[in-house]
């Protein structure tokens, strides 16, 4: 776990600040003096800067740079979700701004809220360890915050036109496929035996929710006194309406679990937290939803996430980051297709 701390801007991911600064001096009021900018360096994709005027702080949010997949790193998909959600989410931060003119920064951008707090992404600190079954009341967490956003009212939310419920899943893997396909660098079998076991017998789903569509620890935040409450959710560029189910996969798809094990993935979780079985009753016992069939929408989400991860190598191999991260990442993606292949097909 880290604190949400600002650093340095890195190489390559520098601004045009000047005219960033005049464009929300003169469409934000609260945007006075002079502009001083950090980054948040804990992202893959999505480039995340702290802008600060005064004692005020906002949060800009803009797309990696470089060739975008069709639909992804939407900046006005998520203003749309941030300016509204906030009102009935307390975790979700509030949007105040979107500019679709590229001639500001170069890309789509949205301003939003700065939320202040700590996100988990591989241990627990100290500082969380004085609290008894802190993994348990960190997972119950979690697990609630998710609980709640997909029992939101679309409608009271005014989100109705986010997305079509109707066909979610089928589009969804037409839409994965595409990318892949765009992505790839060399051919993967596993990939395409997992793509094949998921299109055969797709589920039906029981409901449509708001749903983030890559929920997970490090997407969230938490206070160091407070292990029962998440307070932001953040990365809200996927965000539609659609079967929840394939919301709580993605979540399942990071946690810790035997089955992988010898697999040289990396491990999102180390300590003794809940089982994935502990998640799934908890899941279930909040929502009333039937998960007889999550090994497909977990395995959905393995397969997605490869995909996801794929991307991002692609990017660092034609050039377009500099970020040595990513360097290794067409690695990452074999293991995720080998681990997707074990849930769905054996």
């Amino acid at each position: 776990m880290e604190l949400d701390v600002a650093h340095d801007v890195r190489e390559g991911e520098q601004l045009n600040w000047s005219v960033l600064a005049a464009y929300l001096q003169k469409n934000l009021p609260e945007a006075e003096g002079t502009m001083r900018v950090k980054q948040f360096l804990g992202g893959h994709a999505n480039l995340t800067y702290l802008l600060q005027f005064g004692e005020q702080e906002f949060v800009l949010r803009r797309p990696p740079f470089g060739k975008i997949a069709p639909g992804a790193h939407d900046m006005k998909r998520e203003f749309n979700v941030l300016s509204k959600l906030y009102k009935h989410f307390a975790p979700a931060p509030r949007a105040f701004l979107y500019c679709e003119e590229e001639t500001i920064i170069g890309a789509p951008f949205v301003l939003m809220e700065r939320r202040i707090g700590s996100v988990i992404r591989y241990i627990l600190p100290e500082e969380f360890k004085v609290h008894d079954q802190v993994e348990q009341r960190l997972t119950d967490a979690l697990i609630k915050a998710q609980a709640d956003l997909h029992k939101i009212d679309i409608a009271t939310a005014e989100l109705e036109t986010l997305g079509k419920p109707e066909g979610f899943l089928e589009r969804q893997l037409k839409g994965w496929t595409r990318r892949w396909e765009l992505s790839k660098t060399e051919e993967n079998v596993k990939m395409d035996e997992v793509l094949a076991a998921l299109q055969k017998n797709i589920p039906t789903a029981q409901t449509a929710s708001v749903i983030h569509n890559d929920y997970k620890f490090d997407n969230c935040q938490f206070q160091f006194d407070n292990p029962d409450l998440v307070t932001s959710i953040f990365d809200w560029d996927m965000c539609t309406t659609g079967d929840p189910l394939i919301d709580f996969g993605s979540t399942l798809s990071y946690w810790p679990d035997e089955r992988f094990a010898g697999v040289p993935m990396p491990v999102m979780l180390k300590g003794d937290f809940p089982d994935k079985q502990y998640l799934r009753d908890s899941y279930a016992a909040q929502t009333g939803f039937d998960l007889s069939r999550m090994d497909w929408y977990e395995a959905f989400a393995l397969w997605k996430n490869a995909v996801i991860v794929q991307q991002l190598y692609t990017r660092y191999v034609n050039g377009d980051t500099k970020d040595k991260r990513m360097a290794g990442l067409g690695v990452v993606t074999k293991a995720l297709a080998k681990v997707a292949h074990i849930v769905i097909v054996g």
